[in-house]
């Protein structure tokens, strides 16, 4: 004669529980804004808080908000002599990028102008395009997406320094916005029309400015340590890093 099956035990959700269960679940999707990354100069514990975060928050996609590398080496300003040659820069930006690549195998990169600064080396010197490797090819991220801007349930991710702040592009452009670039700002404002509603989320950064490359920011305000998680394209929450545990001063 055939055991009858113990039936499994599972806890009930009730009131408040089950709405934050049925929130955290329903079909959505959610997006984590990462950062500037500013490899190899990025902050030590911020590729753990972006993937808590994404965990945290029952994240579905990801969007790097662009300057995946520095190249403080390859700068068309002032240079650290001290610092390291373009080749090593890279190489060690290469190295770190492959636990970013680990933890988001899939997702869009959004092109910053640190990411660009080869691109418009070559451009000066009068190289033609062809010539140009890819992004997904020279840091060895195939899956990545590297795009100007994308658009995710009517979104716009960018990187911010064509187009702006994500405050003034939000409401110049009645479209909510989502963008990195300055490493100081780090907010969330709506803006209402007569029929629309949009954001403008300002996404932070994962900066270490205590790196070299960061000179310029030594007599300024800090950087801003925080992601973004972007909830089915009506709810922005911007999620900052705790100053006490992940920062040094």
């Amino acid at each position: 004669m055939a055991k009858k099956r113990k039936k499994s035990f599972r806890p009930r959700l009730r009131g408040q529980k089950k709405a934050n269960h049925d929130y955290w679940n329903q079909e959505e999707r959610r997006v984590l804004g990462i950062g500037d990354l500013h490899l190899p100069f990025t902050h030590k514990d911020y590729l753990q808080f972006c993937i808590d975060t994404y965990n945290n928050y029952n994240c579905t996609d990801v969007v790097f908000l662009g300057d995946i590398r520095d190249g403080h080496a390859e700068s068309f300003h002032l240079t650290d002599p001290n610092g390291m040659g373009a080749g090593k820069e890279l190489n060690l930006a290469k190295e770190q990028v492959k636990d970013w690549y680990r933890a988001f195998p899939n997702a869009y990169v959004c092109v910053g102008n640190h990411d660009a600064l080869h691109a418009r080396k070559l451009k000066a010197a009068g190289v033609p395009q062809e010539w140009l490797r890819s992004y997904q090819e020279v840091l060895g991220t195939p899956n990545w997406e590297f795009v100007t801007d994308v658009y995710i349930d009517g979104v716009r991710y960018v990187h911010g320094h064509k187009s702006g702040k994500p405050r003034t592009a939000a409401k110049r452009d009645m479209v909510s916005t989502v963008s990195g670039h300055y490493h100081t700002d780090f907010y969330v404002e709506y803006f209402f029309g007569v029929n629309r509603r949009v954001f403008a989320c300002a996404t932070g950064c994962g900066i270490d400015s205590e790196k070299y490359a960061f000179e310029y920011m030594s007599s300024g305000k800090a950087e801003a340590l925080g992601c973004s998680v972007i909830i089915g394209g009506h709810t922005a929450i911007p999620v900052a890093m705790e100053l006490g545990k992940n920062k040094k001063r």
